[in-house]
């Protein structure tokens, strides 16, 4: 089973992620993880992820996609949860193709809706903990930056919602939920 956890940063995407991996044996192919673990290689696309970073540029969609087909080729799993890809329509089509080269397909794309206002609170209290706690707290965990980060998500991700829609894949959820029940109403698209 292979689906697509869709919503704004701070939806709690990760988290669901982390519970179905444990639940399900399932494998989490969340892009900045997988472009941090490339840099760190050594091998030679690990080496053009470096280059590319280190001048401050963002990694291109034929590099991403080429770490996706990697990790579909050697990672044996009981299928995949796709965290941060697509980003785009154009990555939409590209991994619509990739999965169809591996022989496999896509299941579900699950939208986790969320409020902005009460998002943007929810982050703001999730740094005031962590700073209470002595915890690292996120550069960008502030109200501001969330805010900018919630702009460039709707400019470049949300059309994915009518894409995934129109092909029948779509599945919207309450994301703000307590976790425990915004896992409850994945399961029950999952089955």
């Amino acid at each position: 089973m292979n689906i697509i956890l869709l919503g704004p940063p701070g939806a709690g995407k990760g988290t669901q992620a982390g519970i179905l991996v444990k639940e399900r044996g399932m494998v989490q192919l969340s892009t900045g993880d997988m472009l941090r673990e490339a840099k760190d290689s050594g091998t030679d696309m690990g080496k053009r992820v470096a280059e590319v970073m280190a001048r401050g540029e963002l990694v291109t969609d034929e590099i991403v996609i080429g770490l996706i087909r990697e990790k579909l080729k050697t990672v044996k799993a009981a299928g995949f949860i796709f965290d941060g890809f697509p980003r785009t329509l154009a990555q939409a089509d590209a991994l619509a193709e990739l999965l169809e080269e591996e022989g496999q397909a896509l299941d579900a794309v699950i939208e986790m809706q969320v409020d902005d206002d009460v998002l943007v609170q929810r982050i703001v209290n999730r740094a005031k903990e962590a700073a209470a706690a002595g915890q690292p707290v996120r550069a960008d965990d502030n109200a501001e930056s969330m805010k900018v980060r919630l702009m460039e998500y709707y400019k470049k991700t949300s059309p994915l919602i009518g894409y995934y829609y129109a092909k029948g894949d779509l599945h919207s959820i309450d994301g703000l939920g307590q976790i425990d029940e915004v896992a409850g109403a994945i399961k029950a698209i999952l089955g």
